[in-house]
């Protein structure tokens, strides 16, 4: 191991500076439930909609915010927290940061052909068993084992 992949790891371990809010979009029935995953700007890699609290939202209301502006999507975002994962944000040529993404289930899912980031990222329909492999966070790949 690198002496800057331990270091990373070592932050890893660290309580989270900063809360982010997620939407978990979620549909179909169990044993076949589909979660939507959007491409993130920078790295492409696959991720939920995510982002960072809004002043006068609740923190589900931004996470509902988000998944409109990530992925055009609109629907029935739940008031509390169904869980919640850290990664390490990559902040390109600075210091990364440790966030803990609070997520919010969203159901009765629609998708709108245009929004704010269209053309920006990729979203894409998946079983959660195969998000859980396409997501690189190890605590979100367990949630969506766990659906």
């Amino acid at each position: 191991m690198s002496r800057l992949s331990g270091f990373f790891k070592s932050l890893m371990g660290r309580k989270p500076a900063f809360v982010q809010v997620g939407a978990l979009c979620l549909r179909g029935p169990e044993g076949l439930r589909e979660v939507l995953l959007v491409s993130s700007l920078r790295t492409g890699r696959w991720i939920i909609p995510k982002g960072w609290p809004m002043k006068d939202k609740s923190l589900a209301q931004a996470a509902e915010q988000e998944a409109w502006e990530e992925a055009g999507v609109q629907g029935e975002i739940a008031r509390v927290p169904m869980g919640r994962y850290t990664y390490l944000k990559d902040r390109g040529k600075r210091l990364g940061v440790v966030c803990e993404v609070h997520m919010f289930e969203m159901n009765d899912v629609t998708l709108a052909d245009d929004y704010p980031e269209l053309g920006r990222r990729e979203r894409q329909w998946v079983l959660t068993s195969k998000a859980a492999e396409m997501v690189d966070e190890p605590e979100l790949q367990e949630i969506l084992k766990s659906l």
